[in-house]
């Protein structure tokens, strides 16, 4: 049996060939970016036949799945490419079609996260755009070859390019309020953008730029923040979307700090097994709004373990996961990132950020469970029943794949390791984790006020800077609203006022008034015409 890790292919296809001038089109193939495609694949076939239930009736539905065809092709083809044109048409292919998807229902809130996910996701595609004409100085738009070469200043521009545009991609700071406007979209289209398509796009360009990359502290930085950023966030957030996509980002956040520390194997691990337990976490929401009158609050949504046995099931199962239970896919991926931040030498505020970072996880998984499990039913529930194929199957699908990755991925990629750790540092994460999370199961139900994740009346302050990122939604969007209102005044005034006179219009009115007064002469005054020709005739006549 042929098995090396290390083999990579390069297929060529002459597109066009005339003279010295050569178009070549160029696929990478090794054991990344097959094992990618596959999850991206599967992941999407279960999307897919999961939309077919949860919105096939809607009028506008094969215009949905041709929207989500496109979407995975232009992630297949970046994923393919190890060429920064082809990148780019992958890379700008994922944006157009996001924000085509972002509105896919067709109203203001739809369209303010629609305008605020393109816009953010245009700044990685200028720098992709910079880095293309600067890539060109060394002969080859190949970034495989270019990480061979000796890292130089001209390098070190091109390393800040592609670090731009992968943060603003993987929804990094200061970059991050795309991400939970995102989830306007439908849910499968969550269950796309913030596992294996979009999100991920970033992280897998960085991967690809490891050599280049090496250990960068600022990455860190950067990082750490959003990890603790988004964690505490999801512990103020009633939204059940929300809360998936704050956690979303504080596991990206996971996987650059890692990146950041040189260790690409470890973040692509993670990536592959967030991807599998992140999509379930979506579709397994999804299934929960569609049969509560579609409400998204979690406190309206209590006491839902009567109705959907099964999937609640799934969804502890993979909220597990996502915490790091023993034996599931988080467990393996999560532990070893762990480990090696406690082997490397992390500044003093840099560890407790990472610390508290990793146990928000704990907590906020738990508050969810709590909401959804014990809280009371306040919305009438009319559920179908777990009766439908369609959604049974691509979440059981997702559930056994998210069990077994894990262990799959260590026996297959990843060479034996023996970290040993004190048990005191090994099990701190849990114990603590574990004690705050006790403590959340302690809030009285309803949203009064015990312990420090609960939001109530007094503090409504709270509920506003840490349930929005901080106000970084704010910081994202009030900036542009004075030219916005530039631009109206400019609408009002010019457009519609002064250009109506001298421009295409009053140029218009002007011609139509003068060749009106011909065609006044020659049908109106049609008598005065020929008089006038006749006493014209009369003049010459006496004239000659």
């Amino acid at each position: 049996m042929f098995y090396e890790s290390d083999f990579t292919l390069f297929l060529e296809w002459d597109l066009f060939h005339s003279s010295s001038l050569r178009i070549v089109f160029t696929i990478l193939l090794d054991w990344m970016s097959l094992v990618f495609i596959g999850v991206v694949r599967f992941i999407s076939s279960m999307v897919i036949i999961y939309s077919y239930s949860y919105i096939g009736l809607d009028r506008n539905f094969y215009r949905f799945v041709t929207l989500v065809f496109l979407f995975v092709a232009s992630m297949i083809f970046m994923i393919l490419s190890p060429n920064i044109i082809s990148i780019l048409l992958g890379w700008d292919g994922l944006g157009l079609v996001s924000y085509a998807l972002v509105i896919y229902y067709q109203n203001s809130k739809s369209s303010r996260a629609g305008i605020l996910t393109v816009l953010s996701n245009r700044i990685g595609d200028v720098a992709i755009l910079v880095s293309i004409a600067w890539v060109f100085n060394y002969g080859t738009w190949d970034f495989f070859y270019l990480q061979q070469l000796t890292k130089t200043c001209d390098l070190f521009l091109l390393i800040i390019l592609i670090v731009i545009a992968g943060i603003t991609k993987r929804a990094q700071l200061p970059f991050s309020a795309w991400l939970p406007a995102a989830i306007a979209a439908p849910t499968p289209v969550s269950a796309l953008v913030h596992s294996s398509t979009l999100v991920t796009a970033g992280v897998y360009l960085l991967i690809r730029f490891n050599e280049l990359l090496g250990v960068n502290y600022w990455l860190t930085i950067i990082s750490v923040t959003t990890l603790f950023i988004a964690g505490l966030s999801a512990n103020y957030e009633f939204d059940l979307k929300k809360i998936i996509a704050l956690s979303t980002l504080s596991q990206l956040g996971i996987m650059m700090v890692i990146l950041s520390f040189g260790k690409y194997e470890l973040a692509f691990f993670h990536l592959i097994s967030h991807a599998l337990f992140k999509s379930l976490l979506f579709l397994c929401a999804g299934f929960y709004i569609h049969s509560n009158l579609d409400s998204q609050d979690i406190r309206l949504l209590g006491k839902v373990s009567g109705s959907f046995p099964l999937t609640n099931l799934l969804f502890v199962g993979c909220s597990l996961s996502l915490c790091g239970f023993p034996f599931l896919a988080g467990f393996y991926s999560k532990d070893l990132i762990l480990e090696s931040y406690f082997f490397e030498e992390i500044n003093w505020l840099i560890y407790p950020l990472l610390f508290l970072g990793t146990i928000f996880t704990f907590t906020y998984s738990v508050r969810l469970i709590f909401y959804l499990y014990y809280g009371e039913i306040k919305v009438v529930n009319l559920s179908k029943g777990e009766h439908d194929f369609r959604i049974l199957a691509p979440i059981l699908g997702l559930f056994v794949f998210s069990v077994v990755v894990g262990v799959l991925f260590v026996w297959s990629f990843l060479p034996p390791l023996n970290i040993v750790l004190p048990g005191l540092i090994k099990g701190s994460v849990l114990l603590v984790g574990l004690s705050l999370s006790v403590l959340v199961l302690l809030i009285k139900r309803g949203g009064s006020s015990v312990g420090v994740f609960s939001i109530s009346s007094r503090r409504n302050f709270l509920k506003l800077f840490f349930g929005n990122i901080w106000g970084l939604p704010y910081l994202s969007t009030s900036p542009f609203n004075s030219v916005l209102s530039l631009g109206k005044y400019y609408v009002k005034s010019l457009d519609c006022g002064w250009l109506e006179y001298i421009g295409g219009q009053g140029l218009i009115g002007w011609f139509i008034g003068v060749s009106s007064i011909s065609d006044k002469w020659n049908i109106l005054r049609f008598k005065r015409y020929l008089f006038i020709i006749f006493i014209v005739f009369i003049s010459v006549c006496v004239l000659i």
